[in-house]
């Protein structure tokens, strides 16, 4: 049985995945709109793993005894300067679900909740991924600077790849 302590939290943590789902489709739409279907398609595939973030939290909490609940999500950004800054608030927010996983597993140590504990480590190794990824990405961008047909190549490069930046196995 799961406590109430750690339901609470792992149910803020539904919330800050389910959100980030929506955050990064407000950032795909935009790019979508703008000409950018690369990065769209990208941002389109990285809200639908946000989303199953969130739903292995619910089965998690649901399956221990506990209740996962919907939260009302607020509304996020929808308007961007530039594939610069979007790729900036996706760092970030990384930035904030390592941390907020972080604390997760340290109430669980205090908690001497070693089920929790170990449910989160896929979350542990995610982020890392997550982290690396959108670090990855920003740094293709500086090397890029204002060129426009940088731009376009790395617009059609990261449609055509999966979460680790490789190819998808489309032929050119």
């Amino acid at each position: 049985m799961i406590s109430s302590k750690i339901e609470s939290a792992l149910n803020r943590q539904i919330d800050l995945e389910g959100y980030a789902s929506m955050y990064y489709i407000a950032m795909a739409s935009w790019c979508q709109v703008k000409g950018y279907n690369g990065v769209a398609a990208f941002l389109y595939h990285h809200s639908d793993e946000e989303r199953m973030h969130m739903l292995k939290l619910f089965h998690y909490i649901n399956d221990r005894g506990g209740h996962g609940l919907v939260p009302a999500f607020a509304a996020p950004q929808n308007d961007f300067q530039g594939i610069q800054e979007i790729f900036d608030i996706v760092l970030s927010h990384e930035i904030k679900v390592s941390n907020e996983i972080n604390a997760l597993v340290e109430l669980c140590i205090q908690e001497k909740d070693y089920t929790t504990h170990n449910f989160l480590q896929w979350y542990v190794a995610e982020q890392i991924e997550e982290e690396t990824l959108a670090r990855n990405i920003l740094d293709k961008l500086k090397l890029i600077g204002d060129d426009k047909g940088g731009m376009y190549l790395f617009d059609r490069d990261l449609g055509m790849t999966g979460k680790t930046g490789k190819a998808k196995g489309k032929k050119r």
